[in-house]
This record gives C-alpha cells, structure tokens and sequence, in this order.
C-alpha cells in the first residue's frame, strides 16, 4: 500500500512539475532560451521528489541501484554501451547506401570531439535521470511484480509525458524540425512513443544487473552522440525520409531499438529458467515474474 501510494504520489508531482515551471516562466520574460527558471524546476523535480520520499515517506534507499553489481554483468555494461553506436550506425549506413541523408557536413573528427568533449557532463546528467526513472520508478513498479510489458508501458509512459512541456514549451521550433518535421503535439506523441519503446532495452538491463550505471552508461552514449548529430547538422535527412531514419524517432530506428528490448528480455527469460532448474528461485536481485 505505502508503495502504490508513494508512486502515485511521484507520478503526480512529477507529471505537474514541468507545467509549473512554464507557469513561472511566464513571470520572468526575460531569460536565454533553453535555460530558464522553468526548465531547471522540470529538470529537478523528479530527482527532489524522489529524495523526499525516500526520506519522508518511508521508501528507503536500498533499491536505488547504486551497487554497479559487475560480477557477471560486464557484458551487459558492454551492450549498454555500444547499443546507440550500432544502431546509429546502421541507420546511418542504411541511409547513404539508399541516399537518404546527405552527408555532406558529417566531419568524424569533429563528431568524435564532439562526442568525447560531451561524456562528463551527460554522465552526470543521466546519473540523476536513471537514478528517478529506473532507480526509483522501474524498481518500484518491479517490487509490485508488475507485467513484464505493463512495467514498459508504465515508465515508458510516465518518462515520455514528462517530457510533454520541453516538448511543447522549452523546446525550440527549430530542433524539433531538426528531427521532424511536425508540429509540437506530433512531436510530443511520437516522442512518447519513442520512449516507450526505448525503454524496453532500458529496464531489461536494469532488471538484469539491478544497477542503474549501465543505463547512465547508455542514456550519457546517446546524449552526447545522437543528439549532436542532428541538431548539430552533420547529416542532413532528404525530405520525406525524417519518418523512416531519423537517427532518435525514425521509424526503422525505433524498430530496431525495441527489437533489441525484446531479444534482451528474450535473454533475460533464458536465464532465470536456467536458474530455476538449478534450484535457485531468483535471477540475481530480481524477483521472477
């Protein structure tokens, strides 16, 4: 009961936080784009309102993930790790092989520079975000022996509607026509979409290891990578083709990150019968479903 309320309470506060934040904006007219008062109060909610209940409210803090649990788990870092590369990549190779992008402006040495000079600061970034969404939402949902895809559809949901004020207020015209070419409300429907079927990969990884640094691993990969990549305008999408490869909610993009959420699980499935045949009733750390 304590849990089921305490999550009502987050989603709640958390979903209301980025609507305050436009409503303070509103106040103060005058502040660079992109980094208002608003926007940090969106940004901080969910982190803030996770601490007090884990100190008020009586959740604790031993599921939080913060063990990196590496013992049998390095391969798992590895594919959080290189998941966004590969999958860029072969988008990427997809669209120069049918000349679906113009690769005009792609400079790898820059893009690398780019990328490395951008790790530190996403790490630290998504270290808070995985810490809200897998370290408390996932492994709060999962100690409810919530479905499998009913536990995707919940945090997917809840991170993609959180996102509904950057994606109709914070976020400027021109980035989102840098990824395509839609109107805000479209943009915040398949940027929902999106994230739900991202985080299929996210919390089987989460539920393999129970360690949230993977996943900061991987979120800081796409920051820092994906991002640049088409805001920046190292590729340019031929007209028409946003829909199919857009390098974050490109149709074949996101088929191919929920195909590997769902081999993942297949994975995930694999290992816990193994270990039940071995008398062992849980995958490690990880209550069975």
């Amino acid at each position: 009961m304590k849990t089921k309320r305490n999550l009502l309470i987050f989603i709640v506060v958390i979903l209301l936080s980025g609507w305050l934040g436009v409503f303070i904006d509103r106040f103060i007219p005058e502040q660079p784009k992109g980094d208002t008062l608003g926007m940090g109060i969106w940004l901080v909610f969910p982190l803030l309102t996770t601490i007090l209940l884990r100190v008020f409210a009586g959740d604790g803090w031993r599921d939080i993930g913060l063990l990196p649990n590496l013992k049998g788990n390095i391969k798992w870092y590895i594919v959080s790790l290189l998941v966004y590369p590969v999958i860029t990549s072969v988008v990427l190779l997809l669209s120069y092989i049918f000349g679906w992008m113009d690769f005009s402006n792609f400079n790898i040495d820059v893009l690398v520079s780019v990328f490395v000079g951008g790790l530190l600061i996403q790490f630290v970034k998504n270290f808070f975000e995985e810490s809200v969404w897998r370290g408390y939402l996932t492994s709060k949902l999962s100690s409810l022996k919530v479905n499998d895809f009913w536990l995707y559809f919940i945090v997917g949901g809840v991170w993609g509607a959180w996102h509904i004020p950057y994606f109709l207020v914070f976020l400027s015209e021109s980035d989102i026509f840098s990824v395509l070419p839609v109107n805000r409300w479209l943009f915040a429907l398949i940027g929902i979409v999106t994230m739900i079927c991202w985080t299929v990969m996210y919390t089987e990884i989460y539920l393999m290891t129970k360690s949230i640094w993977p996943l900061v691993l991987m979120h800081m990969t796409e920051d820092a990578l994906v991002n640049p990549l088409i805001l920046d305008g190292y590729i340019k999408i031929a007209q028409g083709k946003e829909f199919l490869v857009s390098p974050t909610a490109g149709i074949i993009t996101t088929i191919l990150y929920l195909m590997v959420g769902l081999l993942l699980r297949t994975k995930r499935k694999k290992l816990e019968r193994g270990l039940l045949k071995n008398g062992r009733e849980t995958f490690p750390f990880v209550e069975l479903k």
